[in-house]
């Protein structure tokens, strides 16, 4: 029997919120910052969600929310890219692992003998495995009685040599039409049953995600059925993670084999055809990633009202960070020159290509001319989120509706079934053997470790999540944890980061991450808070900087402008990292929190604003690797260091120049240093002169 969530505030007592400060600092924070007492709880309304799907109340309910952390964008041994790389976990282990278990990985030489184990759990996970190719994986992979199992591309796939994975690697990506011509079926179909395999695979992933769902009261883990959708023409990146509600799912996944090849849209037609207009309670949600990878096909103008009203209602959110880039905005500091902006921390975790080629390095070596730098000058002004709602003010301008209503969220992109893995001091890499161990830093030096999905929500269940997504109330990391919260309204108080209820407050006067301001109710204050990463038992969470909002409008000739403001915090506190340990130097901030107003503020226009957290410097990821093989980027003995690195890697069975990465001059290379600012982003809140424009998905 369907159950309604009919939780009473009085089971939301301290004793509760305080066991939940053993599973680390999340929760904790969320409770002593700003939330509410009993006797104010019993003033709210009662929730007002219902559960789509039977399970337990939570026990764990906040009225005014808490902060959920996790990866929606997460590949097993059921994708092929991940097979063919060596890794061998399925549903099943991604779900360990993002619980806190530990998993088994492939080593560079493919033998299965790396112990990967994420540092704090998640609360929430997708399994989004490639909807293309489901099947011929399948009848590749799990019956040797099969004719198709000793098809020539199948044993291939099979294969320990990387060269051969690597040849498999092409003949998998043409079949999908993602570098020459349309997509095909492999022989290996006719050999075997790819139906009945895509058909095993799927179910399988839906049977995982139900048995590691957390039905019960305690409410400690959510599962969703996902998957990708991975349309890539001559490898320009389309892809979406597609997210269901519930159990209520397609029958299948819909595939570029379903829509054809370069029709995203046709994704989101078969969704409503299949799942939102199916009559058995299913809803939906596409995720777009990478845009940074699309060579500006991503976000183009809608063709036409239908796929306007699609995407206003299936995308709801973008992927601003992942491991093969980050996706907001990019500057290039060698030539003081950017995409569409001037602003200098906009070359954060760039990759040099614009399209997926920037994956084909190989023994330290390019072997793809199209994965080469693209300059900036020829670098699509869409690729990068900043630019896209920036247009899509302007489009709104001019016809009326702003396709481009978009929340923030992060993702590892995890070929390894590691969700979360974004640990810079934990990282195992996200390509199985192709970046375990020394590969990675030869061969995916300029990737990074990815992301976190934050959401606020009453609860850790599915439906409370998804309904925090699909409002947008969200945010992105880069794979640390601090806890943001961002409002903003015309009746935001001066004085709301030193009032006990700060958050009812903030909910009462404004609105969240995510929302819409009409400027009929006059001109906006936004209220920011943030906490510092509380960190782990080995290791503490690094100190804030400072706080930005960046703000984009549009002005009355339909001229687009952005401009950052720094309204919290010291960018110029003078912390760095020891260059020998890494070790943070200096201080910045455990908690920030202001009310700020716009100087620049115009009821005319219409704009966006989001906040951009920065913490102070650490040691990136590479950098840690490096030492950890007695090559430091900060020595001047850099190149001898990596030179002996080198021999001795060589010995062992390496190939090709290991560690010379390591030795990269960042006043030579337009976006890598080896000192970052980890950073978080909010989903923007849009100010709106005209209250009668449509701006949400509804259907």
């Amino acid at each position: 029997m369907r159950r309604s969530n009919q939780i009473r505030h009085q089971q939301i007592l301290i004793p509760h919120l305080l066991s939940l400060c053993s599973r680390g600092a999340v929760f904790c924070v969320v409770f002593f910052c700003g939330n509410l007492n009993a006797e104010e709880r019993e003033t709210l309304p009662p929730p007002v969600n219902d559960y789509s799907e039977e399970r337990d109340n939570c026990i764990n309910f906040e009225p005014t929310k808490q902060p959920l952390f996790g990866d929606l964008h997460v590949h097993t041994k059921y994708s092929f890219d991940s097979y063919l790389s060596g890794q061998r976990n399925g549903p099943d282990s991604a779900y360990r692992y993002a619980k806190g278990e530990s998993i088994i990985l492939p080593g560079a030489d493919n033998q299965q003998t790396v112990i990967a184990q994420i540092q704090r759990p998640l609360d929430f996970t997708a399994v989004t495995d490639h909807a293309e190719f489901l099947g011929q994986i399948s009848v590749c992979t799990e019956n040797p009685k099969t004719l198709a199992y000793w098809w020539p591309h199948c044993v291939m796939t099979r294969a320990s040599n990387l060269w051969i994975q690597l040849l498999s690697a092409s003949w998998w990506t043409n079949l999908g039409g993602q570098q020459i011509g349309q997509t095909e079926r492999s022989f290996a179909c006719t050999l075997g049953d790819c139906d009945a395999g895509q058909l095993s695979f799927w179910s399988d992933i839906q049977a995982q995600a139900e048995r590691h769902y957390d039905r019960s009261s305690d409410c400690s883990f959510t599962t969703f059925v996902g998957y990708e959708y991975t349309d890539a023409p001559e490898q320009k990146n389309m892809h979406r993670n597609v997210i269901f509600r519930n159990a209520n799912v397609t029958k299948l996944p819909i595939s570029v084999y379903d829509s054809g090849r370069g029709n995203f849209p046709g994704l989101w037609t078969e969704l409503r055809k299949q799942c939102i207009d199916s009559g058995v309670g299913c809803d939906v949600m596409s995720i777009p990633h990478n845009p940074n990878l699309s060579a500006g096909l991503m976000f183009r103008d809608p063709l036409n009202d239908t796929e306007l009203e699609n995407r206003l209602f299936f995308e709801p959110l973008v992927e601003i960070t992942q491991h093969k880039g980050s996706s907001e905005c990019r500057f290039d500091r060698l030539r003081s020159l950017g995409v569409g902006t001037e602003d200098e921390l906009c070359d954060f975790e760039q990759v040099v290509a614009d399209n997926l080629h920037m994956l084909g390095s190989v023994n330290g070596k390019m072997r793809s001319d199209r994965g080469k730098q693209v300059d900036i000058e020829d670098y699509d002004r869409r690729n990068m989120l900043r630019n896209v709602l920036k247009d899509g003010l302007a489009i709104e301008q001019r016809d009326g509706v702003n396709p481009f209503i978009m929340g923030f969220i992060g993702s590892t992109d995890t070929h390894s079934a590691t969700p979360g893995g974004a640990e810079e001091d934990n990282y195992v890499g996200h390509l199985g053997r192709r970046d375990s161990e020394y590969r990675n830093v030869q061969d995916h030096f300029f990737a990074n470790p990815g992301g976190h999905t934050v959401v606020w929500a009453e609860e850790n269940s599915r439906d409370s999540i998804f309904n925090a997504l699909r409002r947008k109330e969200t945010y992105a990391t880069s794979g640390t944890r601090p806890i943001v919260r961002f409002f903003g309204g015309a009746n935001i108080d001066h004085n709301l980061c030193d009032s006990p209820t700060m958050i009812k407050d903030a909910y009462a006067q404004g609105v969240a991450m995510g929302g819409n301001i009409s400027l009929a109710e006059g001109q906006p204050r936004f209220l920011v808070s943030v906490q510092k990463d509380s960190g782990t038992a080995t290791s503490s969470g690094n100190d804030l900087q400072r706080i930005q909002i960046i703000k984009g409008w549009v002005d009355a000739n339909g001229n687009t402008h952005e401009k950052v403001h720094n309204v919290a915090g010291d960018p110029n506190n003078g912390a760095s990292v020891n260059p020998q340990t890494c070790e943070p130097q200096g201080i910045g901030y455990s908690q920030l929190c202001t009310v700020w107003n716009d100087p620049d503020f115009n009821s005319n226009e219409n704009a966006f604003y989001y906040t951009r957290v920065v913490e102070n410097p650490s040691c990136r990821w590479s950098t840690l690797q490096c030492q950890a093989a007695g090559v430091n980027p900060f020595d001047n003995n850099c190149p001898t260091q990596a030179e002996t690195a080198n021999q001795r890697s060589i010995n062992a069975g390496a190939s090709g120049d290991v560690y010379g990465k390591c030795c990269i001059n960042p006043l030579l290379e337009p976006f890598y240093s080896p000192v970052i600012q980890e950073r978080a982003w909010s989903s923007p809140i849009w100010t709106k002169t005209q209250t009668s424009i449509r701006t949400d998905g509804d259907s």
